[in-house]
């Protein structure tokens, strides 16, 4: 790409554009040539930090600018750091320029760079270096040798690189001011030799020469160990300048030799000590500005989560400590979610960081303590909850954990996030596991998702028939033992949500032998009302849909949904459903194939029936639209089957007059209703309550004077 035309950016928005880019996925061979407009577009501080630019592209996008930082760590593919060193000493202008690189997690290559008329191109080449990151890298010694002949070199990390000897840092011990060297497997040098080598920095003020405490195949170890010890015990002379020191992972470490190193540097600000099991030395706690990491107390750990988010070792460590004091936490805690996300975010691969990380996001947010934290803290959480799950299917703990944390009414109430990826990794979840406690939360939360979707996100739901059997096994596996429990409520309210206003959904239903299970639910559940009312909303909404009508046309369910709907000893709730049904199917004749006889007894008794209930306080039902309603009240229709429509309508929108107000006109309802009021042959009945719910519409209008478009509550 390119720009055709450009204004003038100001410099920082430039960096800020490239950072953008990096950070969003965006940047690539393709989008990075913009930046070949190096006028317009100036950069100063790049970042391509993971991104997916080749050798070629980084040097016809990026060496022609006048960088003063530039962050290539973790990018893929074939670029190599030779390729960036050789592409930035190509620029005259950054062989003085560059003052930061960060080459993090790259081939280095360092053989194949070649001669610059005569003169080998190297690190030392780019003389206005002062900091420069080869972690992760295939770092030579031969390569480091170049490296300490900078002349303003003063940060220096070569973590987790290929060196085994550190002599060449004599070369720039008077610069050097931060030495960087954690888990160095391949160093060769004696714990003397070593020591002679870092007590010549007399420049240095931070030292890690950390260690990765479960590895096994470190040749630096025991050597290493050694190193620290007397370097602890030694004189105060001994790299005088040193005001941070960090030696997590470290063994052999003692207490006695701690304390005689901080009460002889008066100076130290940081000392990492995590998994070195001397944390709770006395006198770490009598320093007020000594910054500790380790697993003695909550500021250590959490000190540590901050200070070591890109080592995977020591943040799978420090969540250890975080689970454990976190387990019985009764105060909101945001700062301590944060750490746990970053390191998440941070090793997005390891089953070991989300093992961990997962329980301690449950800790951290369960009972109400995520109601007090920030709401886009806890969509973050969610967030990487789910890909968790996604990320791990086959590990049981890690669901375990992140479907725990899920289970909470406000988290799948009030927070926003994904729940359409949700729903589907809970139901991929749910088949494959058998445990009851588990599967009780997994159809509590895939029910309260269902009923949060979008229309378009419940369409695309349902069409998937394994979901369909997931739940309807589950009501065949408690109906088999007559068991009333929240698992079956949860599941028959999932698949009424999944069957709203849904053919595709509903046929799948009756192709899975829904209808017959729900037959005999409906017989064997008869003093049940809560389970009556979930299974009838279902049966409702298969006979919204008229090609579906006619598997719903049969005697004996036909006259059982009947005797529910007479019988005054039947809760109004399950008797309303029973009356949906019976309207639905008797308001077409043309296609009823029954009894004429039966037909013309449904809608007496619809009518006589339906004048005896009582208005309900408790939301019950709410509707997507009240497009199902439209044939049952035309002015043809008989009166039981007009008096249910009405009655529905009148009943959400006494509850909820502001939302169904607004659907009643947008859907054209109103004008039904009106002629429903006017036409001379329409029952007093129906009048009556066509006029109430004309009149709620009125009123509102009058008040509001527009009307709300938002969405209302599903089926519970």
């Amino acid at each position: 790409m390119s720009l055709s035309w450009a204004p003038l950016f100001p410099q920082e928005m430039a960096d800020q554009l490239l950072r953008k880019m990096a950070t969003a996925g965006i940047l690539n061979d393709t989008t990075v040539g913009i930046f070949r407009n190096c006028k317009e577009l100036r950069l100063r501080r790049a970042s391509i930090r993971c991104c997916p630019v080749s050798a070629d592209a980084f040097c016809l996008a990026l060496c022609p600018h006048r960088l003063q930082e530039l962050d290539a760590s973790w990018v893929p593919g074939g670029l190599t750091g030779a390729d960036i060193v050789a592409g930035m000493a190509s620029n005259l202008e950054c062989r003085s320029s560059l003052q930061r690189l960060s080459l993090n997690g790259l081939r280095l290559d360092w053989e194949s760079l070649e001669e610059d008329g005569g003169v080998r191109v190297g690190f030392s080449s780019l003389r206005g270096l002062r900091t420069l990151n080869l972690a992760n890298t295939d770092l030579s010694d031969a390569a480091l040798e170049d490296i300490c002949t900078l002349p303003q070199l003063e940060t220096l990390d070569i973590s987790c690189s290929a060196v085994s000897n550190l002599t060449a840092l004599l070369e720039c011990k008077n610069t050097l001011r931060s030495l960087i060297a954690h888990r160095l497997r391949q160093l060769d040098m004696s714990p003397a030799r070593l020591l002679f080598v870092l007590s010549q920095l007399h420049a240095l003020k931070h030292l890690d020469f950390s260690n990765d405490h479960f590895a096994v195949d470190d040749n630096d170890g025991r050597d290493g160990d050694e190193t620290v010890r007397q370097l602890l015990e030694g004189s105060p002379q001994v790299l005088p300048s040193l005001v941070s020191l960090d030696i997590s992972g470290r063994k052999r470490v003692t207490e006695a030799a701690v304390r005689v190193f901080v009460e002889a540097r008066s100076g130290l600000v940081f000392l990492g000590l995590l998994a070195t099991g001397v944390s709770s030395c006395g006198v770490l706690s009598s320093q007020e500005n000594l910054k500790v990491t380790g697993e003695a107390n909550e500021n250590q750990v959490c000190e540590a989560l901050r200070r070591y988010r890109d080592r995977e070792c020591f943040t799978r460590e420090a969540l250890v400590h975080l689970y454990n004091l976190t387990t019985d936490i009764d105060k909101p805690r945001p700062d301590m979610l944060q750490l746990v996300l970053s390191g998440m975010q941070s090793h997005p691969t390891s089953l070991h960081v989300h093992l961990v990380a997962t329980a301690c996001a449950f800790n951290l947010t369960t009972q109400d303590l995520a109601e007090s934290m920030p709401v886009s803290l806890i969509t973050s959480a969610v967030t990487q909850l789910l890909y968790a799950m996604k990320t791990f299917p086959g590990h049981q703990q890690v669901q375990k954990n992140c479907l725990l944390a899920l289970c909470s009414d406000y988290i799948l109430q009030d927070v926003p996030f994904d729940k359409y990826l949700a729903a589907t990794l809970v139901i991929n979840w749910l088949s494959s596991h058998e445990d009851l406690t588990l599967q009780r939360m997994a159809v509590a939360v895939i029910s309260i998702l269902v009923a949060k979707l979008s229309t378009e996100q419940t369409a695309q739901l349902s069409k998937d028939v394994f979901i369909m059997k997931q739940l309807l096994a589950i009501v065949q596996q408690k109906a088999m033992v007559g068991v009333v429990d929240s698992t079956l409520k949860f599941a028959l309210s999932a698949l009424w949500n999944l069957t709203d206003e849904m053919p595709a959904a509903a046929r799948n239903f009756i192709e899975c032998q829904g209808l017959e299970l729900y037959e005999e639910v409906l017989e064997s559940y008869y003093t049940e009302p809560s389970i009556q009312q979930k299974v009838l909303g279902l049966l409702n909404n298969i006979a919204e849909v008229e090609e579906l009508q006619a598997d719903l046309l049969e005697e004996d369910l036909l006259e059982h949904v009947l005797s529910l709907l007479q019988d005054s000893q039947v809760e109004v709730g399950v008797r309303y459903f029973a009356g949906g049904i019976l309207a639905h199917l008797t308001s077409r004749p043309e296609a009823w194939t029954l009894e004429e006889e039966l037909r013309t007894t449904i809608l007496k008794q619809m009518h006589t029936s339906i004048m005896t209930w009582t208005q309900l306080e408790r939301e019950m039902v709410s509707y997507r639209s009240f497009r199902p309603f439209c044939p049952l009240l035309q002015t043809r229709q008989p009166s039981g089957v007009q008096l249910w429509a009405v009655w529905a309508i009148h009943l959400v929108c006494s509850q909820n007059t502001s939302h169904y107000s607004g659907m009643l006109e947008r859907e054209g309802m109103t004008e039904l209703l009106m002629a429903l009021a006017a036409h001379p042959d329409t029952h007093s009945d129906i009048k009556g309550l066509s006029e109430t719910i004309l009149g709620m519409v009125e009123q509102h209008q009058s008040h509001s004077g527009a009307y709300s478009n938002q969405t209302g509550p599903r089926n519970s």
